[in-house]
């Protein structure tokens, strides 16, 4: 699979990154599917109500659902959920990898590298980005 991310969109995800900073931030990314691609089209920050929320993060399922809800109203699909880890790597922890509930790819924003990477969880598969 590869993920596509508009300009637009990435620089949006890395504002929610900062913003959060230091803590990680948490959203999902809707749009199309177009056989192995996704096309992101929308990003829905979420917040993240992890107890640990410096080095983990758990997005809130009132915030999830509605960013689901708006997104099948609109005919999109779930193509990637996105978090940040503020102190790097852009690599999947332990934790990521074994929360990993959605079949989409998992973008990682990497603040102190300011590297994007996207990873199949839970094997932790990388997925190519491209942007445009």
């Amino acid at each position: 699979m590869t993920l596509h991310l508009p300009v637009a969109l990435i620089h949006a995800l890395w504002a929610h990154a900062e913003r959060d900073a230091p803590r990680e931030c948490v959203g999902v990314l809707g749009g199309v599917l177009d056989g192995e691609t996704g096309r992101a089209e929308a990003l829905y920050p979420l917040a993240n109500i992890s107890g640990r929320p410096t080095t983990e993060y758990l997005a809130d399922p009132v915030h999830l659902l509605r960013a689901l809800k708006v997104m099948a109203a609109d005919r999109q699909h779930l193509v990637a959920l996105y978090h940040s880890h503020p102190l790097g790597p852009a690599r999947p922890s332990a934790t990521d990898a074994q929360l990993a509930q959605y079949p989409v790819p998992y973008v990682i924003a990497d603040l102190s590298t300011r590297t994007l990477a996207a990873f199949r969880l839970p094997g932790g598969t990388v997925v190519p980005i491209t942007s445009g």
